[in-house]
C-alpha cells in the first residue's frame, strides 16, 4: 500500500471522521457589543468570556472558543441567519432580530408581555419557554444562556413616561411589535439595531431611542440625552437575549460536551440577572453625570403601556402564524399582575 492510498483509507474511515467531527478546535463566538474582560465593562462580553473559559476547562481543551465583540465577524442582524446554517458557531444576539425570517422570535420582545425579571426566567421552565425552545430548536438554534434584559428610553427631548409623549417623535423600538406599541401611540419609528443607535441620535434621525440598560451605558448615549426614563420602577421594555448555538454545531458534539456546554451555559444564568440589574440601577447615574433628567415609571404608567400593546401589538402577533398564537396564548398565562 502506497503511502497516499493509506492517508486515503485513513481519512475515508468512519471512525477517524468520527473523532474529527466530535472534536472541533474553535469555535467562533459573536456578538455586537463592546469588549471587555473577564472582570468588568459590558457584562454581555464578559459571560462569552466566561462561558469559553469554563467549558474550556470542563472539556480539558477538547473544546476553545474565540470571542468576536462589536459585530467584528458579522453584522448584528446576520448573525441568526449564520448560526441556523451553521455558519456561525455561537452568538449573544437579541431573539427579536430574527423577526424578519422567523416572526415567532419577537416574542423575545413584546411590548408590556415580559415586567419582571422573575417572571422573564420563570419562561426557561414554564409551559411558554419549553414551547419557544421546542420552536427554535426545530429552526436549527439551541438555547445555552436565558438572558433577560430590562431597558430604558434615552430621549433628546422631553422624558417618555406616558404613551402620549412620543406622539411625534422619531424613536427606534427594537422589534415589529415594540414599533407597533410606538405607532399607536403617535411616534414615527426607525428600525435598526442598538449599535447604531448613538449615530441616528447625534445627527437627529431619532428623537428617542428604546434599549437596554446594558446599552444605553455601553454605546454612550448620554453625549445626546437630555432625559432618560429607566427600568428601575418597572419596565414595559423587556428583551430576551440568549447565548445560543447552532444546532448543526451542537449536534457535532460528545455527549459530553453538549453536557458541559448546557451546564455552563446554565450557571451564567445567575450572573447575567445579577448584572443586568446592577445596570438598571447603574445607567441612572451615568446619565445624570451628564445632566440628563433622570424618570421611573410605576404600576399605573405600565398598566397603560401595557394596555396599547394589547390593542394591536399582541393581537397582530398571535395572528401572524399557529406558533406564534400558541406562544402567545401560554406567555400571557404567565403575565405579572402590575
Amino acid at each position: 500500500m502506497t503511502r497516499r492510498t493509506m492517508l486515503g483509507a485513513i481519512a475515508s474511515s468512519p471512525f477517524w471522521m468520527q473523532s474529527a467531527w466530535a472534536q472541533p478546535n474553535n469555535l467562533k463566538i459573536s456578538h455586537q457589543f463592546p469588549r471587555a474582560s473577564l472582570a468588568e465593562g459590558d457584562f454581555r462580553d464578559r459571560l462569552c468570556r466566561m462561558f469559553a473559559a469554563s467549558v474550556e476547562r470542563r472539556t480539558r481543551g477538547g473544546l476553545k472558543f474565540s470571542i468576536h465583540p462589536a459585530a467584528s465577524l458579522m453584522a448584528p442582524n446576520a448573525q441568526i441567519g449564520a448560526l441556523r446554517s451553521g455558519g456561525l458557531d455561537m452568538a449573544l444576539v437579541p431573539l427579536s432580530y430574527a423577526g424578519a425570517e422567523a416572526p415567532e422570535a419577537n416574542i423575545g420582545l413584546m411590548p408590556g408581555l415580559v415586567t419582571s425579571y422573575q417572571q422573564g426566567y420563570a419562561w426557561k421552565n414554564a409551559p411558554v419557554g419549553r414551547e419557544l425552545t421546542r420552536i427554535l430548536n426545530e429552526q436549527g438554534l439551541v438555547v445555552v444562556s436565558w438572558i433577560w434584559q430590562a431597558g430604558g428610553v434615552a430621549s433628546r427631548g422631553k422624558p417618555i413616561v406616558h404613551p402620549e409623549d412620543v406622539a411625534g417623535l422619531k424613536v427606534r423600538g427594537g422589534s415589529p411589535e415594540m414599533d407597533r406599541l410606538l405607532l399607536d401611540a403617535g411616534a414615527t419609528v426607525a428600525s435598526m439595531p442598538s449599535t447604531d443607535i448613538a449615530a441616528a441620535m447625534r445627527d437627529g434621525r431619532l428623537d428617542a431611542a428604546l434599549t437596554s440598560s446594558t446599552s444605553l451605558i455601553s454605546f454612550r448615549l448620554q453625549g445626546s440625552t437630555r432625559a432618560l426614563t429607566t427600568a428601575r420602577g418597572g419596565a414595559y421594555w423587556f428583551m430576551f437575549e440568549p447565548l445560543m448555538m447552532s444546532r448543526t454545531v451542537f449536534d457535532r458534539l460528545t455527549k459530553e460536551q453538549q453536557a458541559a456546554v448546557m451546564a455552563v451555559g446554565a450557571e451564567l444564568e445567575g450572573f447575567a440577572l445579577k448584572a443586568a440589574r446592577a445596570d438598571d440601577a447603574a445607567v441612572a447615574s451615568v446619565y445624570a453625570k451628564s445632566g440628563a433628567q433622570i424618570v421611573d415609571l410605576n404600576a399605573e404608567t405600565l398598566r397603560k403601556w401595557q394596555a396599547v400593546a394589547r390593542t394591536n401589538a399582541w393581537r397582530e402577533y398571535a395572528e401572524r402564524s399557529a406558533n406564534c398564537a400558541r406562544l402567545m396564548e401560554l406567555a400571557e398565562q404567565s403575565i405579572a399582575m402590575i
